[in-house]
């Protein structure tokens, strides 16, 4: 039985909401908790290794624990990526390049092994284990080129998220008026969706002398997480109806 959801425009908007709450949850912790970025990445990573073990053991689809897993990946990729980039030193170019090559590696890996990099039929552990590790790498990335575009780039959070608002919306119309592989069309879309999260989350966050909205983290993180659980809730509602009615 697959495992995994459905790619719709339901999960487009649940997955931007999963990425940016990831965005502003990993800094309430890592920033305004004071834990750092380096403890930071360790307790997320705990949790996201915690709640993929939980969605590896099940054997069908429950909508709440995917979107578990997706949530943890962002908010450890957020620190992840902050840790190399800040601490380490590497910077958000070189950090970006680096997750590039191991989400690049990571997908040859799978195309070798499964013969399939198929993201709407996952049935197979080993085929959800690359899943899952690539969704981590392309969360990571995510983050390093949101914050490159915010930062170090001059457009800033808005013009940030609208750059990356128009790429997407670039994939969108190419997946319905061209043939391009539908495949590479989903990975482009979910690394960038992530950076649009992390721009968007930022302008959510930051003070207003800063060109954000000043909701802060603990504000924007909580927004966020109402409007999470009601898209997932929505969803999960919605898909139990057309299953029914299929089956009438």
């Amino acid at each position: 039985m697959n495992k995994v959801a459905q790619v719709t425009l339901s999960f487009w908007i649940i997955k931007i909401c999963a990425t940016t709450l990831g965005e502003t949850a990993g800094d309430l912790l890592s920033m305004t908790m004071n834990v750092g970025y380096g403890l930071s990445s360790v307790i997320l990573i705990g949790l996201f290794l915690v709640s993929v073990v939980a969605q590896l053991m099940t054997s069908s689809f429950h909508p709440v624990l995917y979107w578990t897993v997706i949530l943890t990946t962002s908010t450890a990729g957020t620190t992840m990526s902050d840790y190399m980039d800040r601490t380490l030193g590497l910077g958000y170019a070189k950090g970006s390049l680096i997750l590039v090559t191991c989400l690049a590696i990571v997908l040859a890996v799978w195309r070798f092994s499964e013969k399939s990099l198929s993201v709407s039929n996952i049935q197979t552990t080993k085929a959800e284990l690359f899943y899952w590790v690539a969704i981590l790498f392309s969360n990571t990335l995510g983050t390093a080129l949101g914050d490159f575009l915010a930062d170090d780039s001059g457009l800033g959070f808005l013009g940030g998220a609208a750059l990356i608002g128009g790429i997407i919306a670039v994939i969108a119309l190419a997946y319905y008026v061209t043939r391009l592989n539908r495949v590479m069309l989903f990975w482009l879309a979910f690394v960038l969706t992530r950076p649009f999260g992390a721009t968007f989350g930022d302008l959510l966050t930051k003070p207003l002398a800063k060109g954000g909205l000043g909701f802060g983290t603990i504000g924007s993180s909580a927004i966020l997480a109402i409007l999470l659980v009601a898209f997932v809730t929505y969803s999960t509602i919605a898909g139990q109806r057309t299953s029914k009615a299929t089956i009438a």
